[in-house]
């Protein structure tokens, strides 16, 4: 990103408060609450609101990017980034162990939710850095593990309309006792292509 600026952990505001947030040097360690997660109706017909996620403002034509480290490993662990406007509209991206795997995907929801998911149980253990794009009426979604190059993970409809804040979040629908490393959080200009 050119023109970053490094945010420190105190410019966000969350969501839900997290169990426990600790700084450790320039990390943030996080432990969402058990039971923890963001989804909408869709299949599962639940909704849940209440994952911790720590937010700041990203207006169109920015970038934001959160990195972090973890050892995820029980089912539906995930960390990364989220992109919030309300209750109903609201995009998380970053990586998830699902069924023994860890995966990298996204999930959009726009009154409802979908998911998109991919393998890379090769990042387990590694630092991990998300980034998602505003431009007008998209979000453009990228993931990387360490000094890998970048991986286009997602690009998503989003309302330009509505005021979209972002940053790293972390859930764990399925456990207690889930920390999450976050090591890195800045923001700088929206990427100038998908490609």
């Amino acid at each position: 990103m050119e023109h970053v600026e490094k945010l420190p952990w105190s410019a966000g505001t969350w969501t839900t408060a997290p169990v426990r947030a600790d700084a450790d040097g320039d990390a943030l360690v996080v432990e969402p609450a058990e039971g923890s997660d963001l989804w909408r109706v869709t299949s599962y017909g639940f909704i849940h609101d209440d994952a911790p996620g720590l937010l700041a403002d990203l207006p169109d034509g920015a970038a934001m990017e959160v990195s972090f480290a973890w050892g995820a490993s029980e089912q539906f662990d995930q960390a990364g980034v989220l992109l919030r406007a309300d209750a109903e509209h609201w995009v998380k991206a970053g990586v998830e162990f699902a069924d023994g795997h860890l995966g990298v995907g996204a999930v959009v929801t726009a009154g409802v939710s979908d998911w998109s998911v991919g393998r890379v149980d090769g990042w387990q253990g590694r630092e991990i850095t998300v980034r998602v794009s505003r431009s007008g009426d998209a979000v453009t979604v990228r993931a990387r593990c360490t000094d890998e190059d970048w991986r286009l993970v997602r690009v998503a409809p989003i309302d330009p309309a509505l005021a979209w804040r972002a940053g790293p979040f972390c859930a764990a629908p399925t456990r207690a006792g889930l920390t999450v490393r976050f090591t890195g959080w800045s923001r700088g200009a929206a990427d100038a292509s998908l490609h």
